[in-house]
């Protein structure tokens, strides 16, 4: 595998950044999940793909996360052929490893749409790793992945830690990557990572939201305590805290009555402020001192721009304060600073 140069910071013109990891990556404080072009639960066509990547690029994002459990390999693809266009000193990608992709004869459960036929298998060998980074670069159309993650280990914690965390480490000490680490929907496995291994980074999905601050029990003071920086996934809860309504999404499957209820009681206290729920739910997780910047996925260029305002859009302070009083946030998480969404995750009260 090719051994690249040093990533320069990229330049953004309008989102600050942060240093991910420990190798000098600097990425802007909203990033791009590159899950919907993969097809997430609806169909995702080509150019629809790269009207939307170019509109969050023009929005300052250079940071973008795809997998290739996102679509079978399409997400890969279609964010490779993106980036192919732009400066490469500009922009930081990351991707995953720990699913083998194998051709099916026939179509297979899937939450993704339009996705050809294909078998999913986890492997956390040191070949099945080398194997899907390979591939991975192959589909990107890159020599270089400037973050890889072990994707979803849970129920293969003893191959991922024995095996494929090993051959993670030699891929960074060889600059083959700058940093490593895993992503996982679950604060636990992700918990002992940190504090079993050195590692870089870790994304968290759907555990550090307005919904659900489970992270500050044991990840987010590791995270801390260890320098390990923090990317946050699943800031809408798979989209109910987009849009609250029957038929939302939490978590992957529709959202339990509780869960809709919850979120409406949030909604209401954002509207005494004028502020959209959706604004509340991408800066939060930003304001913690181990979260250095929040990926939001991203289906078509309307909801790059739209998810651009909503990082930057200017909060009142006492709309924290009263999600506090009002019990839909715990009283021990650290909130945006008035007047600094620009600055959202970098000061904390």
């Amino acid at each position: 595998m090719t051994i690249h140069a040093a990533v320069s910071v990229p330049q953004t013109g309008t989102l600050p950044l942060a240093s991910l990891g420990r190798a000098g990556l600097m990425v802007p404080r909203l990033g791009l999940g590159a899950a919907p072009l993969g097809g997430l639960y609806t169909s995702v066509g080509e150019q629809q793909a790269q009207d939307a990547l170019e509109a969050a690029w023009t929005a300052g994002v250079r940071y973008f996360d795809t997998a290739p459990h996102y679509g079978a390999g399409l997400s890969e693809r279609r964010t490779g052929a993106f980036l192919a266009g732009k400066p490469a000193a500009d922009w930081v990608l990351s991707t995953k490893v720990g699913r083998q992709l194998v051709p099916s004869s026939g179509p297979q459960a899937t939450m993704f749409a339009g996705e050809p036929p294909t078998c999913r298998s986890f492997d956390f060998s040191r070949d099945g790793i080398l194997r899907s980074l390979a591939d991975s670069l192959e589909r990107l159309g890159t020599d270089r992945v400037d973050v890889l993650l072990l994707h979803d280990p849970d129920q293969h914690w003893r191959q991922a830690i024995d095996e494929g965390w090993p051959v993670l480490a030699e891929l960074r000490d060889q600059g083959v990557v700058r940093s490593i680490g895993a992503g996982m929907n679950q604060t636990a496995m992700l918990t002992r990572f940190v504090r079993e291994t050195d590692m870089d980074v870790v994304l968290l999905a759907g555990r550090y939201t307005l919904l659900d601050q489970s992270a500050l029990d044991d990840l987010l003071p590791a995270c801390v305590e260890r320098s390990t920086s923090v990317v946050v996934g699943g800031a809408f809860n798979s989209g109910v805290l987009a849009d609250p309504r029957p038929g939302s999404m939490f978590d992957y499957r529709p959202a339990p009555p509780q869960v809709l209820a919850r979120a409406r009681r949030a909604q209401a206290v954002c509207a005494r402020y004028d502020v959209p729920l959706a604004a509340a739910a991408v800066q939060l997780p930003g304001a913690h001192p181990a979260v250095a910047t929040v990926l939001l996925g991203t289906r078509d260029a309307h909801e790059a721009k739209e998810n651009a305002r909503l990082g930057q859009l200017p909060i009142d302070p006492g709309l924290w304060q009263d999600l506090k009083s009002e019990g839909l946030l715990r009283e021990d998480t650290p909130v945006p600073t008035a007047g600094s969404a620009d600055d959202a995750g970098v000061a904390c009260t």
